[in-house]
């Protein structure tokens, strides 16, 4: 089998399921994974022949984006904040939005010395590691309930060659941290079960829902949680960062001055979207 004869097999099994673009961008991402081949050599030797194995490994792939998994399982990793990462589907996979919120703090506190970070619920540690490698006086903990989660961000430290501190911890039971910070970030579940409909089957039928979902009547248990352990263990003037519900703005500025925060400031992401929300401990 060619390139040619193996790209329009490609492109007509998966046309009813994802938009052209999309499937162009599979078929470049896994030539030059598995071929070692750039989209234009891919369309400048369309007539090279595939091994058996490469022709196995893109049927194997069809069938899985067939299952809608994605594109990042498949490949077991993914880039966040231009460094390397490991995911699979023990952890969510990083979201552009979240590289917003980073860049956010790294933007506050990069030149600051000597700064202590939390970061909850840190599944891939995509927060976490990135805080650590680009604030170099960091000293950063990251906090997740899910050892398989704590494993893959283990990993994804080691990768990214930075020295973070591991904490297992169910946070809505806990009642203790340990120790103060400077700042406490979190990307906590806040998808109320009702917007499941509204949610591609990539994410609801391969994503781990422990990482997602919320009761719709709870929808911000876990900031409310997050929020009283901060006044307790932020430092003075400490910071506390959340990645949010578009849809719930106005709640979690309501949440966070009934809980004694001042600066409380909602920041809208790439698409418009209220995603996220900074605040400060009293002096």
């Amino acid at each position: 089998m060619t390139i040619r004869e193996l790209k329009s097999e490609f492109q007509d099994s998966l046309i009813d399921l994802y938009p052209s673009e999309e499937v162009q961008s599979f078929f470049s991402i896994l030539s030059e994974e598995y071929l070692n081949l750039s989209r234009i050599e891919t369309v400048l030797k369309p007539d090279t022949l595939l091994s058996d194995k490469n022709i196995e490994q893109f049927k194997n792939t069809i069938k899985r984006l067939k299952d809608f998994e994605p594109i990042q399982y498949i490949l077991g990793k993914t880039e966040f904040y231009s460094l390397p990462f490991i995911v699979n589907q023990d952890v969510l996979i990083p979201r552009p939005e979240t590289e917003e919120l980073v860049d956010w703090i790294i933007n506050d506190f990069k030149d600051t010395e000597k700064i202590s970070i939390l970061d909850i619920g840190t599944g891939s540690g995509c927060i976490g590691i990135s805080l650590a490698y680009n604030i170099k006086n960091a000293r950063v903990s990251v906090l997740d309930v899910s050892e398989k989660a704590l494993s893959v961000a283990k990993e994804n430290t080691l990768i990214n060659k930075v020295d973070i501190t591991f904490l297992k911890e169910d946070i809505l039971k806990g009642n203790q941290l340990p120790q103060k910070y400077n700042i406490i970030v979190s990307n906590p579940p806040y998808v109320r079960i009702s917007e499941k409909e509204a949610m591609k089957n990539n994410v609801l039928k391969h994503e781990p829902g422990l990482a997602l979902f919320v009761e719709n009547n709870d929808p911000l248990l876990f900031y409310e949680k997050i929020a009283s352990l901060a006044q307790t263990y932020l430092l003075p003037e400490g910071c506390l960062y959340f990645e949010i519900n578009e849809y719930l703005g106005n709640d979690m500025k309501q949440l966070l001055k009934n809980k004694g925060f001042k600066d409380v400031d909602i920041k809208k992401d790439m698409f418009g979207k209220d995603r996220m929300v900074k605040c400060r401990k009293d002096g």
